[in-house]
C-alpha cells in the first residue's frame, strides 16, 4: 500500500501540471522525471506520501484518534523531513508552527482541495465501514473541514477498504462508495484534474475500475493531465490491495524511489505494520 501509493506520487511528482507534450512524450514508466519548473529530485515523493505517513504511523502506534494526536503526527512528519510539495502557504505554516497544539489554534480548515484524501488510504486497514468513515471524517476535518474535502476524504479510505476485506468485484467499487458517501461516483470521470479533493479521487476511482494493472493504472492516471501526481497516489495505494489488478509496477520505479530515513525501506516496513493490525482486529 504504502510503497506503492509512494512510487505513484512520486511519479506523479514530474508530470503535474506539465503539458500534454511532456505527458505525452515521457509517460512511459521507463524512470521518474524533473518536473520542469518545481526542485522535487526525480523519485523522491511529495506531500502526499509524507502527510500518509502520519496516518499510518498514528495507526500503528495506535495513537488515540485525536485532533491532538493526528496534528501532532502532521508536524512531526514535516519537522524531522522537510521537504517540497506542499502548497505554498501550507508549507510556510508546518514551517512556523512549533507542535500539535499550536497548528490546531492557528489552522483554518476550510480548504475543500485534496490535502485531506491524499492522506487517506491507510484508514482503509480498520474492519468495518462505520470505522473507516468516523476516522476519515475527523482526520479531514482538521484541515479540510468542507463537505467536499470530508468526502473525498471518505472515499479514498473506503477505496482501500473495499480491497482490503475483499467485499466485491472491482467493477461494483463505484456503487459501494455511492452507497456511503455522496457525489458521482457511478459517473465515469472525464478530463484533466483539478485542485479539488473530489476531482482527485472521483478521477482515481474512474482509474482504478478502467485498469487491469497498476502499471496501466499509474499511466492511465499521468494521462489525465493537471493534478496527477494526488491521483496516482490514491489510486495505487487503493488498487495495490486489490486481488483483480496486477501488481506489476516496473523494476525501475521501485528500485529509483528514495530510500532515505523515510523512503522505500521505511515504507515498506511501515507497510508491515499496517497489515499486522489488520491481523489483530
Amino acid at each position: 500500500m504504502l510503497l506503492e501509493l509512494a512510487i505513484g506520487d512520486a511519479y506523479g511528482a514530474g508530470f503535474e501540471y506539465v503539458s500534454k507534450r511532456i505527458t505525452r512524450e515521457h509517460n512511459d514508466l521507463s524512470g521518474y522525471i524533473q518536473h520542469p519548473r518545481h526542485g522535487t529530485a526525480p523519485g523522491c515523493y511529495t506531500d502526499d506520501t509524507q502527510m500518509t505517513l502520519a496516518i499510518a504511523e498514528a495507526i500503528v502506534s495506535d495513537d488515540p484518534w485525536t485532533r491532538d494526536q493526528l496534528a501532532r503526527r502532521f508536524v512531526e512528519v514535516y519537522k524531522r523531513d522537510p521537504r517540497e510539495g506542499y502548497a505554498r502557504g501550507f508549507r510556510a505554516f508546518l514551517e512556523e508552527v512549533r507542535d500539535g497544539a499550536e497548528f490546531l489554534d492557528r489552522i483554518r480548515p476550510e480548504s475543500d482541495k485534496s490535502g485531506a484524501a491524499m492522506r487517506a488510504v491507510p484508514s482503509g486497514v480498520y474492519p468495518d465501514v462505520q470505522t473507516v468513515i468516523a476516522r476519515s471524517r475527523l482526520q479531514a476535518a482538521i484541515t479540510h473541514d468542507t463537505p467536499g474535502g470530508i468526502a473525498a476524504s471518505v472515499a479514498t479510505s473506503l477505496m482501500a477498504h473495499y480491497f482490503l476485506y475483499d467485499l466485491g468485484p472491482k467493477a461494483d467499487l463505484p456503487a459501494f462508495i455511492a452507497t456511503h458517501v455522496e457525489g458521482p461516483w457511478t459517473t465515469p470521470w472525464r478530463g484533466k484534474v483539478g485542485a479539488k479533493g473530489l476531482m482527485s479521487a472521483h478521477a482515481a476511482l474512474t482509474a482504478i475500475t478502467q485498469s487491469a494493472s497498476l502499471s496501466d493504472l499509474l499511466r492511465r492516471c499521468i494521462a489525465l493531465t493537471g493534478d496527477v501526481d494526488t491521483v496516482a497516489t490514491i489510486a495505487l495505494g487503493a488498487a495495490s490491495c486489490s486481488r483483480e489488478i496486477e501488481q506489476d509496477l516496473p523494476d525501475v520505479l521501485v528500485a529509483g524511489l528514495e530510500d532515505g530515513p523515510y523512503g522505500r525501506t521505511y515504507l515498506q516496513r511501515l507497510d508491515a505494520r499496517l497489515r499486522a493490525t489488520m491481523d489483530l482486529a
